[in-house]
């Protein structure tokens, strides 16, 4: 296994606002083997996404550098793809449509009209939603339009799925049906995935390393944990496992005790 596909090396980001500078992350160093899956937790402001657009690409460090599979990040690729907390879908496309905008931009110069749509038929039906094809994305429910989201990152056969709290705005059961189907896809694509989470739980279930952030500004990593729990994993029996539980208890004194989140007065 390559432990070093994605590299990030000392990044900073320092960003110009109108109250001056504000230094973001600092000492940024992290390795993510390839078929990984790596998140980020930590308290609001602590920089999870900014770090998480700097491996995209969205953004560029102030100082530093990223590596992914032994090139550097110096721009947005097709072999990062992003999902975002909001599916972003165009509400004029069909569920089909939104995936095919992605596939003919990576596969549109090798392969023909009935390619391309095969392929994205393939991920909508790889997220359970090959029903939907002809559906616009106000004919679908909330969990519905995140999968979509999902199929039109995984059409694009990325080396790396970044995803932004995907399941943040979804409701509780939707969310962890999402998170099964999260678990399922990425064992059979064997997907390499950095993902953002608020969520304590989810970040256990799903990880094979969490990174915990400390607080902002100049926020850095604090602890990394490794979960070894087997694949694959089932949310009702993980339960009262007493290992699940250990960890679980770890981020949360990490998040609560070593870096307690202290609200400012107003």
């Amino acid at each position: 296994m390559n432990s070093n596909f994605i590299q990030v090396q000392n990044a900073e980001m320092v960003f110009n606002t109108k109250k001056g500078r504000f230094h973001a992350l600092r000492e940024i160093n992290l390795n993510v083997a390839k078929g990984e899956f790596v998140t980020l937790i930590g308290h609001s402001g602590c920089g999870k996404s900014t770090l998480l657009n700097l491996i995209a690409g969205l953004t560029l460090p102030s100082s530093g550098a990223l590596i992914c599979d032994n090139r550097e990040i110096a721009a947005p690729g097709p072999e990062r793809a992003v999902v975002f907390q909001n599916h972003s879908l165009l509400p004029w496309l069909t569920c089909e449509e939104n995936v095919h905008l992605a596939v003919e931009r990576v596969f549109g110069a090798t392969e023909s009209k009935a390619q391309l749509k095969a392929r994205s038929l393939a991920a909508l039906d790889l997220v359970n939603m090959g029903h939907a094809a002809t559906k616009r994305p106000h004919e679908i429910s909330g969990g519905m339009k995140q999968r979509v989201g999902i199929a039109r990152a995984l059409a694009m056969e990325p080396k790396v799925l970044l995803m932004d709290e995907p399941f943040g705005a979804l409701d509780a059961l939707t969310r962890a049906h999402l998170q099964d189907e999260l678990l399922k896809i990425v064992a059979r694509t064997q997907s390499t995935v950095v993902m953002v989470t608020h969520d304590v739980d989810e970040a256990v279930l799903l990880s094979d390393r969490i990174v915990m952030m400390t607080n902002g500004p100049a926020a850095t990593i604090g602890e990394i944990l490794s979960i070894d729990l087997e694949r694959p994993r089932n949310r009702v029996e993980l339960a009262e496992d007493t290992k699940y539980v250990h960890y679980r208890k770890e981020v949360l004194d990490f998040l609560y005790t070593r870096h307690g989140h202290v609200e400012k007065a107003a």
